[in-house]
């Protein structure tokens, strides 16, 4: 194809190469992640229930990690699904309208988990450093504050890229070299001059990753050296270990989207990038409620009574029936 008929040729589908051409490891890994989607959807669709049906749950950090849990369910469902999908896919195309479509959610609500984790670290190191002051810092109303701008500056950065992309011409070749329409794929078919957009979403994503993350570093190390000085050696031993594992949590989340988007690109990195990408867009929504929500004391006990008053509630009916027949 001569270079007028490419740029004749306006793109109405995108085709998603997903691992390449090991389609091996496709078949192979499809159990892997619809365990993966099973998983993260059942926990973060129990932590939002007993967040709203649990009144000793109504604080500030529950809130926010409530917040995280209803995120996370968009998040993975906006990638996962069409994913497992392709496994079995001779084809495995998207509409321009579908492919941008989850660009768009996809940038919105990564941005958005970028500032609530944030947020989420600033609320603990309150509530750990500065206790005395926790209730008048953390108000309804800043939480409320917090959330919204956090919800709202992923929606605003991620309309300005996608209305960018929109804009720009698509003419061909319609590979996207990934499991999903991200960014960089993407803006390699872009017709015209991509230098724009590129240098707008590198300023976007260094805004969303290294303020945020540096934000979230210096709260737990805050926290830490206030752990330390906790006379009682197994309450250390316990917090150490639960804001160690937040800390790495975070540390594997900024650090790979900050490796697919603020480093420079080569072939090496390329390839490695679809690697990195699985850590924030599937494996990350499956281990937030584990390491945040779950091993919490407060949550192990909202649930213990919810299973009781369930149970309870399923064999009132045979008590009574059994009673009648008397």
């Amino acid at each position: 194809m001569n270079a007028g008929r490419r740029n004749a040729t306006v793109v109405t589908e995108f085709i998603l190469l997903g691992f390449g051409h090991f389609s091996e490891l496709y078949i192979l890994s499809f159990p892997t992640f619809l365990v993966i989607y099973i998983a993260a959807m059942l926990e973060n669709l129990l932590i939002v229930v007993l967040v709203i049906s649990d009144q000793h749950l109504h604080t500030p950090m529950y809130f926010f990690l409530g917040n995280l849990s209803c995120m996370e369910i968009w998040y993975i469902s906006n990638i996962l699904p069409r994913m497992l999908a392709n496994s079995f896919s001779l084809e495995n195309t998207i509409s321009f309208s579908g492919c941008l479509t989850q660009f768009f959610f996809f940038g919105f609500l990564l941005g958005t988990e970028c500032c609530l984790l944030s947020v989420m670290s600033y609320d603990r190191y309150v509530a750990i450093c500065r206790p005395l002051h926790y209730k008048t810092h953390m108000t309804n109303r800043r939480c409320l504050s917090l959330m919204v701008g956090s919800w709202l500056s992923g929606f605003l950065g991620s309309t300005l890229i996608t209305t960018l992309f929109l804009q720009s011409a698509f003419c061909g070749p319609n590979e996207i070299d990934h499991f999903f329409c991200d960014f960089v794929p993407l803006v390699k078919l872009l017709c015209n001059d991509p230098s724009i957009i590129a240098l707008l979403t590198f300023l976007l994503s260094f805004i969303f990753t290294l303020p945020p993350f540096l934000l979230t570093l210096s709260s737990y190390i805050c926290i830490i050296f206030t752990i330390l000085r906790i006379p009682s050696a197994t309450g250390m031993q316990k917090a150490f270990s639960t804001c160690s594992s937040h800390l790495i949590v975070v540390t594997i989340f900024y650090g790979s989207i900050i490796t697919v988007y603020q480093l420079p690109k080569n072939s090496t990195l390329d390839n490695l990038n679809k690697i990195f990408s699985l850590c924030y867009t599937i494996l990350n929504p499956m281990i937030n409620p584990l390491i945040y929500s779950l091993r919490n004391r407060e949550v192990k006990e909202s649930l213990k009574k919810a299973l009781c008053r369930n149970m309870y509630l399923s064999s009132k009916p045979k008590l009574i029936l059994g009673s009648s027949n008397l």
